[in-house]
């Protein structure tokens, strides 16, 4: 019979094609005494690939993967170097959640450079100094800090902090981490060489005058008995303070009081107060001043109390009546106004200490001052701030700038004390526990102070401090105030701000450098870059030293004679030679006189130089710490073996490519490396240049409901757990793959969460991957396809796949570029389950079984299905290395190179074809119809399997002949397309009363009226190949009986 596109308008009739679906999965032995087997005859899938398997469980896979891969490609990659920077986690406990996620996200990204080519830097690294591994070594012992020496506590970190990192690391390459795991390709932060490179950093920025000490208020934290810095504050929004409004009474007295204040007291029995309020009166003990805001405006009232003492004379601003007048107890219902004034009438004048009464010679106690400062506002409070420098910033500032303290106290008694009186006047009687000294009876007199020493000033200390109040009768009110306050993010515990000595890392002159700097850097997501800026901008200086025993020391000398602290350029130039000699260790361990450079021996015997010279006792902050790590890869640049930058769109000299943490790091890591990269900047262009070129920010792991995770709450969800499998019955062991998929899913950028519900569709996603590769193996028999037909002779539905193809491909690679990995996946997982498993592989499986095995139209199959697999490995590698290791081991054998061996190479453009994809557009839109006219059928119990069903088509109208060629062309595709066992087409009316049973429908598809009947096939059905196109006293149908029986090869 001609084709009917061959045929006349009118007269185009098909017969019925042999193609339907089937895929068989055994077969039985054939006896000779039994009837034929047909599924004997069937070229089945045969692959040694399974369907459910952990391939990381093989140690030679796993190997070849990770280790071994990342050695091969540092030798023999050709492309340029990409450096993937690895901020080092804390070397403390095991691994959580976020920092699987971590590490996976930047192996993803190294896997990729290593699929194209790059030669990929990545040093995995740890940060092994601090308070919390003091802590634990503490702990673990049963003992105080006071019973062990600092070289013992020093001693036992160490092993600790290597122990955790063996345990960490091993973890790690649980997850199929790719990299070098052995001593020289890794970093910890208490390796010699980093803290010699640190120090030579900490040296360049001291040279460059940027670090200084001072005796100020920091942020303290009495938990972790160390001055913090800003980046190591967590803020807590709940945080709840005993507030409290006391009177000072004013001095009248004041030899500086103004004319106007002292008219409006004439006449006044008795001195008038100052309304304050606070919210921290643990530090009235250590006031100094109070401050008014000049340009506004002040009341003098008389308020009637309660008591029979007759009313009390109270100043507060005038903005804030309405607001005291609300707070019950605190003013009476009538208040008298005696007269107003503005705040600089104020300024000058005294008054009396609040613990006067108190005191055993209040009169010894000289008047303080009122003082003027803009940070007084109409917002809050009384109009008047009570000023204690010793504890908070903007106090130390304002008297600070009118001279009332001096600006930075020299480095005298008690250098590096954290519990000693201030150096200058500062009044301070707190000590580095958070507790009342007992030198706070200087104000509150022997009796207070015996009530107040050795109490938290948090808790009972405090406590205290409002009882001695009302005693006194200074207390006017008690709240309880819920506001934002700072905690000290390792302990979670409220700091509070307290004068010490600390060094401090000058950033006012570097930070514009720095947001100059970050603008050559791409921030991913893009609306991170607004984070880290505002914490630069919003810091003017660093402390940057430790009041702890385990960390890199901050090397200054300390002249005890003078009592003066030396860290310069000289000292740290002697200094550092000794270091390099033995060991950063022997700043701990070695006498005074070793480090007191030449220049200041005045002729000295060691002796006499270990009489009058000691070694500091700080250590950096461990921000400092990791924030120098970016020193180590200055190396690279320097090997132009490695260093090769061609085919890059942005060259490095220094540093990073990439940098990837959670963001947490903006006020962390990725801050510290920045500062200290300029800080120590050698030249103009490095002073100007961040030490990464992209920045990427994760955030935070979460439980399934969106819940932080917490052992308190039990919801913790471990990555071992989840790779390996939990205690309970239900905690599956998923393997590392498919947590791998799971942090490629997610949006990463964001908050994110996981639990068994979110694995289980992971592992479903994986299932569906794992079974279209399977399928593809068993076709190709577990080896690439040799017979491939030349691209001109594909049919449409093979063109259109590699359309497709090519599609993801180029989706695929311009996803890892910009870090979309759930694009990826999904473009991955769309073309694994529609493009190949619900069409290609449904509408072929009958070609690959029951087709002659070198048949033209099997062997299209197979030459797509063999690149396909390729791309799909390629696209897939990546995220889940173990399983595209799998395929390809599968696919070249156990001893191939890795399949990262080989670069991935893009689809070529010839495979797009914009024709193909339109031309099965529209028969997928007559596909749809057919298969809801199928499933009608099938409701209605007139078929089982599709393949029982025959398909005509009438073309009842049409405005072009496009749709009538379509057909026309694929008429041989068109029944395994829609299903069935044959397909007519006609332009003459369907004859409706003739079948058993039938279903229609109509589709106008571009000017073209489409008639589509389904009704019961006209043949009979194959045993071979289960389609209804046999004829009823044939044994086969006539493609089975070809294939089965060929006919002789005719004789030259």
């Amino acid at each position: 019979m001609l084709r009917w596109s061959l045929l006349p308008v009118g007269l185009r009739l098909s017969c019925t094609p042999p193609c339907s679906r089937r895929w068989l999965s055994t077969t039985l032995p054939v006896h000779a005494d039994s009837p034929p087997r047909w599924g004997d005859t069937l070229l089945l899938p045969k692959t040694t690939f399974p369907l459910y398997n952990d391939p990381s469980k093989d140690p030679k896979l796993r190997r070849k993967t990770t280790e071994e891969l990342y050695r091969w490609q540092w030798k023999h990659a050709q492309g340029p170097l990409f450096v993937f920077h690895d901020g080092p986690p804390y070397a403390n406990g095991d691994l959580h959640m976020g920092h699987a996620l971590n590490k996976i996200l930047k192996d993803i990204i190294n896997r990729y450079h290593v699929s194209l080519g790059h030669r990929v830097n990545y040093m995995p690294g740890w940060d092994c100094h601090g308070l919390p591994i003091e802590n634990k070594v503490l702990k673990q012992l049963g003992v105080e800090i006071n019973q062990l020496t600092p070289t013992q506590i020093r001693d036992e970190a160490e092993k600790f902090a290597r122990k955790e990192v063996a345990s960490q690391m091993e973890q790690f390459q649980a997850l199929g981490i790719m990299a070098d795991w052995s001593p020289e390709t890794t970093y910890r932060t208490l390796d010699s060489e980093y803290e010699l490179r640190q120090l030579d950093v900490f040296k360049a920025m001291v040279e460059k005058g940027l670090i200084y000490r001072q005796h100020r208020p920091v942020h303290y934290s009495p938990s972790s008995r160390s001055a913090l810095a800003e980046a190591e504050l967590v803020y807590n929004d709940k945080h709840v303070s005993h507030s409290v409004y006391v009177s000072f009474q004013l001095d009248l007295r004041s030899p500086h009081m103004s004319e106007q204040l002292r008219a409006l007291l004439v006449g006044k029995d008795q001195p008038p107060s100052l309304l304050v309020w606070t919210t921290t009166p643990w530090t009235l003990t250590a006031n100094m001043a109070i401050a008014v805001n000049p340009e506004m405006r002040y009341r003098i009232v008389s308020v009637q109390d309660s008591s029979e003492s007759g009313p009390s004379i109270f100043i507060y601003a005038a903005d804030r009546e309405e607001s005291l007048k609300e707070i019950s107890g605190l003013l009476s219902s009538h208040v008298e106004i005696l007269g107003e004034l503005d705040g600089s009438a104020l300024v000058g004048a005294t008054y009396r200490p609040i613990f006067a009464p108190l005191h055993g010679s209040p009169e010894s106690l000289p008047s303080l001052p009122i003082i003027p400062s803009s940070h007084v506002t109409r917002d809050s409070g009384t109009g008047l701030v009570h000023c204690a420098p010793a504890h908070g910033a903007e106090d130390y500032a304002v008297m600070q700038s009118l001279g009332l303290i001096s600006s930075s106290s020299p480095s005298s008694t008690s250098l590096e004390s954290t519990t000693s009186a201030a150096p200058s006047d500062l009044v301070c009687h707190v000590n580095g526990l958070g507790q009342f000294t007992e030198d706070v009876a200087d104000v509150v007199g022997k009796e207070g102070a015996s009530r107040l020493a050795n109490k938290d000033v948090l808790d009972q200390g405090g406590r205290e401090i409002v009882s001695l109040l009302t005693e006194i009768g200074a207390l006017r009110k008690v709240q309880r105030f819920k506001h934002r306050y700072p905690y000290d993010w390792k302990t979670d515990k409220p700091v509070i701000v307290l004068a010490t000595s600390q060094w401090f890392a000058n950033l006012d002159n570097i930070k514009e450098d720095a947001i100059a700097a970050l603008q050559d850097v791409e921030f991913v997501p893009a609306i991170t870059r607004n984070r880290l800026e505002s914490f630069i901008r919003s810091r003017s200086e660093w402390c940057i030293s430790r009041q702890r025993v385990w960390g890199v020391p901050i090397p200054a000398l300390y002249h005890l004679p003078s009592k003066s602290a030396v860290l310069d350029s000289d000292s740290l130039a002697h200094i550092m030679s000794v270091l390099r000699t033995h060991g950063p260790k022997y700043w701990w361990d070695g006498p005074a006189s070793a480090f007191v450079p030449p220049s200041r021996r005045e002729g000295l015997s060691d002796a006499q130089l270990d009489a009058v010279w000691r070694k500091g006792t700080d250590t950096m902050d461990v921000w400092f710490d990791s924030g120098t790590s970016w020193s180590m890869l200055d190396a690279l640049y320097r090997d132009p073996a490695v260093s090769a930058q061609e085919g890059k769109e942005r060259r490095r000299t220094f540093g990073a490519d990439v940098c990837l943490e959670g963001s947490d790091q903006h006020r962390g890591w990725f801050q510290s490396q920045l500062l200290t990269a300029l800080g120590c900047a050698a030249t103009p262009e490095r002073a100007r240049a961040a030490p990464y070129s992209t920045l990427i920010t994760h955030g935070m792991v979460l439980d399934e409901t969106g819940k932080k995770m917490s052992k308190s709450l039990g919801n913790i969800v471990s990555p071992m757990d989840v790779i390996n499998g939990g205690k309970g019955k239900n905690d599956k062991a998923y393997g590392p793959d498919i947590l791998r998929l799971w942090a490629a899913t997610v949006e990463f950028g964001k908050d994110m969460s996981i639990g068994p519900t979110v694995l289980s569709q992971a592992a479903e996603a994986m299932r569906k991957i794992r079974n279209s590769s399977r399928f593809i193996l068993g076709s190709l028999g577990d080896r690439p396809y040799e017979h491939k037909v030349e691209r001109a002779e594909l049919g449409l539905a093979d063109r259109y796949v590699l359309h497709c193809l090519h599609t993801l491909d180029q989706t695929a690679r311009a996803s890892y570029e910009v870090y979309n990995f759930p694009k990826v996946i999904s473009s991955l997982s769309y073309f694994a389950n529609i493009v190949l498993s619900s069409f290609y592989f449904d509408i072929n499986k009958d070609c690959l079984y029951a087709e002659p095995e070198h048949g033209l139209r099997r062997r299209r199959v197979l030459t797509v299905l063999d690149q396909v697999l390729t791309t799909m490995t390629n696209v897939l590698a990546p995220v889940l290395p173990h399983l595209a290791e799998e395929i390809h081991s599968t696919l070249h054998g156990p001893d191939a190179p890795s399949v990262f061996a080989q670069p991935w190479v893009p689809v070529p453009d010839e495979f797009v074809d914009a024709q193909a994809e339109a031309d099965m557009s529209k028969l997928f839109r007559i596909r749809e119809k057919v298969f809801a006219l199928l499933e009608q059928a099938r409701k209605d119990g007139n078929v089982k399997s599709s393949l029982s069903a025959d398909l005509a088509l009438n073309i009842t109208s049409a405005s072009t002949s496009d749709v009538i060629d379509l057909l026309g062309r694929e008429e041989t595709t068109l029944a395994p397309l829609f299903g069935v066992s044959g397909v007519s087409l006609s332009e003459r009316p369907v004859d409706e009363s003739t079948p058993q049973w039938q279903y229609t429908d109509t589709l106008e598809l571009e000017g073209t009226e489409v008639h589509i009947a389904v009704r019961p096939a006209a043949l009979q059905k194959c045993p071979r190949c289960w389609t209804y196109t046999r004829h009823e006293h044939e044994e086969l149908c006539q493609r089975c009986t070809d294939v089965v029986h060929p006919a002789p090869a005719k004789q030259a």
